[in-house]
């Protein structure tokens, strides 16, 4: 579920248009966990700018440390997933891994 969809369930619950994340069952928030974990790994690997700065800036050790959160929750996730779904989050996942392996080796020549 997506964080539009989710606030128009929220609407449609609540009568407002500010989004109460405690109303959502557990699945999609993780989800939305993922989305925000997932965009800062690629930052923090040093392949996406930072918005806030505009700038590019390394960060290994928190680049792993959001990989093993992704991993985790997409572990804790998978028995829930139609197999396509489940097979989308582990591409993820390998994608993250494989470039965060990349960076540390081109970090270290």
């Amino acid at each position: 579920m997506k964080v539009n969809d989710m606030r128009e369930e929220n609407e449609k619950e609540t009568g407002s248009n500010i989004l109460d994340i405690s109303t959502f069952d557990v699945y999609p928030i993780l989800g939305f966990f993922l989305n925000i974990l997932n965009v800062k790994a690629w930052q923090y690997m040093g392949l996406r700018v930072d918005p806030k700065t505009q700038k590019i800036k390394k960060d290994f050790k928190k680049a792993i440390l959001t990989i093993d959160c992704v991993a985790f929750i997409i572990d804790k996730l998978a028995p829930q997933l139609e197999d396509a779904e489940r097979n989308k989050l582990r591409s993820l996942l390998t994608d993250l891994q494989i470039n965060y392996v990349r960076q540390v080796k081109a970090a270290e020549q």
